[in-house]
């Protein structure tokens, strides 16, 4: 072969890979910049994100099963029947978060308005007689016979969209009260309101965390941060003064001794759970508080059954898990390539991190209890659904860092 022709064939382009024709194609096309397509491999936040996540969704379903089979047995059902639920929940949970993890965000930014309706309208619905179930003293659930949701947890992710999609269309007027402060006040008080109406005080603590650190994200001034703050605080500890039973169940933990055989009972007995636990646990399916001693181990205070049966190992470990979780968040949040995406980061994870601290801090007696779940960990169906949405917003602004 002459040196010519070696040197023609030198001169051939090189085949482009599959994923370096699909590169170009959204270069070329604009889609990559239009619909804010990531077009680079994920990070290692990324993947951080997807493993905690992971791991708190598993574990939550072996805890599940080991907290509910006893109470499910005694009373005449299968052991299986809560975990094979919360099984089912996460499927369609996973299968949510790969929906809300493959769409732009930009494209589910135009439907906010829609999601913020829909949720509020869900919400109306525990109020109706006949509609509304009462579950600890908060009328807080959706009961079609066949069906049964907290709408509160939709009205949450709703509103951490509208006041990202709100605040990034209004950066620059971020310290004008009437164009940002006042129309996310407007939708914290409606939806603390309806918490108020449902007698569910710890989703109403949720609700203003999360808008006060969208506005603190957000660089709007902190005496107006502040102002918020102790407003909410004030209107809190006077629907505590008018409810007498609302009052006893969040003071309990302020003494749980005397209050250990009525309204401090669950807290006490989650304690003894606790301490049973010690360093290493007493085993997974060994604990003692199922059987009867603790209400609603396995969902409420599924906290303790880990503490028991995992032991300080255990405990510690998801609550490193939910510190992982924060810190990443905050890394997305950080590198974020639009306001929009970094207000969604920082609200999604100002929901998981308070509403854990609130949780734990409830179950350790440390903190009122409120009722609320446990991210990711404990049973039910629209906690864990809602949560893995989120999760998958997440990882949507996780793929999308600059």
């Amino acid at each position: 072969m002459s040196s010519e022709s070696m040197g023609m064939d030198s001169r051939r382009p090189v085949p482009m890979s599959v994923r370096e024709r699909r590169l170009a194609t959204l270069q070329r096309t604009g889609l990559a910049k239009q619909r804010k397509i990531a077009v680079q491999a994920p990070n290692s936040t990324f993947y951080g994100i997807m493993i905690v996540v992971s791991t708190l969704t598993l574990l939550g379903l072996i805890m599940v099963l080991s907290s509910s089979s006893v109470s499910m047995f005694m009373g005449g059902e299968s052991a299986w029947k809560l975990f094979q639920r919360q099984a089912v929940f996460a499927g369609f949970g996973v299968a949510l978060l790969v929906f809300s993890y493959g769409r732009p965000y930009s494209e589910i930014r135009r439907h906010v308005s829609f999601i913020l309706a829909g949720a509020v309208l869900l919400n109306l619905l525990p109020l109706i007689p006949g509609v509304g179930l009462e579950v600890n003293g908060a009328r807080a659930w959706v009961n079609f016979g066949f069906l049964s949701f907290q709408p509160s947890e939709f009205l949450k992710l709703a509103v951490i969209l509208f006041c990202a999609d709100l605040i990034s269309k209004r950066h620059r007027y971020v310290a004008v009260p009437r164009r940002t402060l006042w129309p996310m006040l407007s939708v914290m008080g409606v939806a603390v309101l309806l918490c108020f109406a449902q007698e569910d005080m710890g989703a109403a603590v949720i609700f203003a965390g999360i808008v006060l650190t969208m506005c603190f994200v957000a660089a709007m001034p902190l005496r107006y941060v502040a102002g918020v703050g102790a407003m909410f605080a004030f209107v809190g500890v006077l629907v505590l003064a008018a409810r007498d039973n609302a009052r006893q169940r969040w003071m309990a933990f302020l003494d749980i001794e005397s209050t250990k055989s009525h309204t401090g009972y669950q807290v006490y007995q989650s304690l003894l759970s606790i301490a049973n636990g010690g360093p290493t646990g007493v085993g997974v399916g060994t604990g003692t508080s199922k059987w009867g001693y603790l209400p609603l181990s396995y969902s409420d205070f599924i906290f303790a059954v880990i503490a028991e049966e995992l032991g300080l190992v255990g405990a510690l470990a998801v609550i490193g898990g939910f510190a992982l979780l924060a810190f990443f968040g905050v890394q997305v949040a950080i590198g974020a390539r639009d306001m929009f995406g970094t207000l969604l980061a920082s609200g999604i994870t100002a929901w998981f991190s308070i509403q854990a601290i609130v949780n734990i801090g409830g179950v350790v007696g440390s903190l009122p209890l409120t009722g609320l779940t446990l991210p990711f960990l404990s049973y039910g169906g629209s906690s864990l659904m809602t949560s893995l949405v989120a999760a998958g917003l997440l990882l949507n602004v996780a793929r999308n860092m600059k």
